[in-house]
């Protein structure tokens, strides 16, 4: 499983768009295969601070999606404003040892 934490920063006039265009793109990525589930968020302190969580069966499905014709069209766009950082995250569970390199399934 992997964990997707996409933040973005959204000047106040053009939250109403974001927001809208932030959930077609959720919604886009939640009709690929291997998504789990979703959510958005808006910071409570800061506003302009949004974030979109998803979790998917593994990073090969969620690297998958991000190929696929109707999420180019409908949610890199929106994607592509997401802050500049790392955003895919393994699930840490009791007792795993965490950061081993190792190839990953694409599957």
């Amino acid at each position: 499983m992997v964990i997707v934490v996409s933040r973005f920063r959204v000047p106040e006039g053009e939250q109403a768009a974001f927001r809208d265009d932030l959930e077609r793109a959720r919604e886009s990525l939640a009709a690929q295969r291997g998504y789990l589930t979703g959510r958005i968020g808006r910071n409570v302190d800061d506003p302009e601070l949004w974030v979109l969580t998803t979790e998917w069966a593994g990073p090969g499905a969620y690297r998958r999606a991000l190929s696929s014709y109707d999420v180019k069209l409908t949610a890199v766009p929106t994607l592509s404003r997401a802050i500049d950082e790392p955003s895919a995250y393994e699930p840490v569970e009791p007792g795993v040892v965490l950061n081993t390199r190792e190839t990953r399934s694409l599957g």
